[in-house]
């Protein structure tokens, strides 16, 4: 009787580690698919002036940046609205507020440029979830990967609600901030 326990144990305990090794294996598969990064920073830049100030009102501002489908987008000079949202909960806020506007192109309209940060992301993470996740919308996201371009954006900002920054030909002129899509809506 003692001897068929033993049995039973050893082969629960196999079984076991089998499993372990499988899980092992999966995660290991995974991180080697999706754990390299296809940024590429020589293709992209960010330019804030004047260099010695935070970033605000006042401030003029220039970039490339990819979006979503690692297409690069250069700041339009007839911008108006550049959107920023630095966090995944203001991130949140910006995709209800988007879900609620039918059309692909209603930032195109308001001569609007959204812009999420992912640079504070595990590439494995932002490469299996966030990057699919960003592919079903419509609309461009720009993404900011580079840390200090991230941190020369959101230094002295309320990164805890969407930015949005009225630009005039590249100029700052007023900065407001949304924390729920109804305020983003009246912004827009």
């Amino acid at each position: 009787m003692r001897k068929t326990i033993m049995i039973k144990e050893l082969k629960m305990k196999k079984i076991l580690l089998g499993l372990l090794l499988l899980i092992v294996i999966a995660v290991g598969g995974l991180f080697a698919v999706n754990g390299r990064s296809n940024y590429d920073p020589t293709r992209y830049h960010l330019s804030v002036t004047p260099e010695n100030k935070p970033f605000g009102v006042g401030s003029s501002i220039a970039f490339t940046l990819p979006d979503q489908f690692d297409k690069p987008h250069t700041l339009p000079k007839d911008t108006q609205k550049l959107i920023f949202v630095f966090t995944k909960d203001t991130g949140h806020i910006f995709r209800t507020w988007m879900g609620q506007h039918e059309s692909a192109d209603y930032l195109d309209k308001r001569k609007a440029v959204a812009v999420a940060d992912v640079s504070g992301m595990p590439t494995v993470i932002l490469n299996t979830f966030a990057m699919p996740d960003f592919r079903k919308s419509a609309y461009p996201i720009l993404l900011i990967y580079d840390k200090q371009m991230a941190q020369r954006l959101k230094e002295g900002q309320a990164v805890d609600k969407v930015i949005v920054m009225t630009l005039e030909e590249g100029r700052v002129t007023r900065i407001d901030h949304a924390d729920t899509p109804e305020a983003l809506d009246r912004l827009l």
